[in-house]
């Protein structure tokens, strides 16, 4: 299967895109049957050097039948050789990832409630929780250790 692609070049830290035609089985960065153009994401979007297209190979090659990935085709639908394909939805992306993380521990302590309530195997023990347990036994001694001192010191 054909697909039009964004094959990786650049230096470190400063990628440079070529756009080809290749099939889906080459690597990413590997063999490819035509290069169709480039793209620089670095530069602004106003500059023309951002990128570089041959409409008429690109047009051909989609006449015969060549796939477009999800990135390539909303570089060639921005530049109207396409129709501009829909954009996807992706709720979780947009929610910062340390909120997204609490959200996830919550989610997960509300599926163990709900499967103890099931009588499903019962939930794992956190290893945080084991050490609080721990520390906690630790403390108890401490604190019945201080009133015996005083005890001792009121019998002198």
């Amino acid at each position: 299967m054909l697909k039009m692609r964004l094959s990786m070049g650049g230096t470190k830290k400063r990628p440079v895109y070529k756009i080809v035609v290749a099939d889906s089985r080459f690597p990413r960065d590997g063999r490819f049957i035509e290069k169709l153009g480039f793209f620089n994401p670095l530069l602004p979007k106003e500059k023309k050097e951002r990128l570089g297209l041959d409409q008429e190979r690109i047009k051909y090659w989609l006449s015969q039948g060549a796939q477009p990935t999800t990135r390539v085709a909303r570089i060639l639908g921005e530049n109207q050789i396409i129709k501009m394909p829909a954009n996807g939805n992706n709720p979780i992306k947009a929610v910062p990832k340390k909120e997204r993380n609490k959200k996830d521990d919550e989610g997960a302590e509300a599926k163990t409630e709900t499967k103890s309530d099931n009588n499903a195997v019962a939930p794992k023990k956190d290893a945080t929780s084991e050490t609080q347990k721990n520390e906690n036994i630790k403390e108890a001694p401490k604190a019945e250790a201080a009133p015996e001192a005083t005890k001792g010191e009121e019998k002198k």
